[in-house]
């Protein structure tokens, strides 16, 4: 896993790739020479101000959760590969060093969601196998959805990662529903 960069305008991910013209700071898609430069109007948010706040909320809520979903649902693959999940191993996989894993385990032993003796392997609560299984299953939606739309099965994985996360009970049901339409 590649270090992650310092926050700056230059490393930041678009749809597409962007530049900035510095005479009219105008964004465009990155154009042959010659081609015309357009930009994307910012549409103004129609939604009441509560409500725009309620969707932030919910998306820090989500960025909240996220280290214990990808936790637990490792966890759970790792037992079911393996019979046990070691802190090396979780480290390994998840691209961080071992002091990190174990501060988020001893979160994790907090929240009741896994259980460790010192030095021992980590195994999951009846709490944490339950959110294993739901973070499992919306995992394999979101990624099932993705590429329905023809992305690819390495693209989807990657781009699960983050939605999965951020996804409503609504919109999973949307999605299997898309999912099942006879094509």
């Amino acid at each position: 896993m590649a270090p992650l960069k310092k926050l700056d305008a230059s490393n930041l991910s678009t749809q597409s790739q962007l530049v900035v013209n510095p005479s009219t700071f105008r964004q465009s898609p990155v154009m042959s020479p010659g081609a015309s430069q357009t930009r994307e109007d910012f549409m103004p948010d129609s939604r009441d101000p509560e409500a725009q706040a309620d969707g932030f909320a919910h998306v820090r809520n989500a960025h909240e959760s996220e280290m214990a979903e990808d936790y637990v649902e490792l966890i759970a693959e790792l037992i079911e590969a393996h019979g046990e999940a070691r802190p090396v191993d979780i480290a390994e996989r998840l691209g961080v060093k071992a002091p990190t894993v174990t501060k988020n385990i001893s979160r994790l032993k907090q929240a009741g969601l896994v259980r460790r003796e010192k030095y021992r392997s980590v195994f999951l609560t009846e709490r944490g196998q339950a959110l294993a299984e739901a973070c499992r299953r919306r995992h394999r939606i979101v990624v099932a959805f993705l590429q329905s739309l023809g992305i690819d099965e390495v693209t989807a994985e990657r781009d699960a990662e983050g939605i999965e996360h951020h996804v409503s009970e609504a919109t999973l049901l949307a999605f299997e529903k898309h999912i099942k339409r006879p094509g």
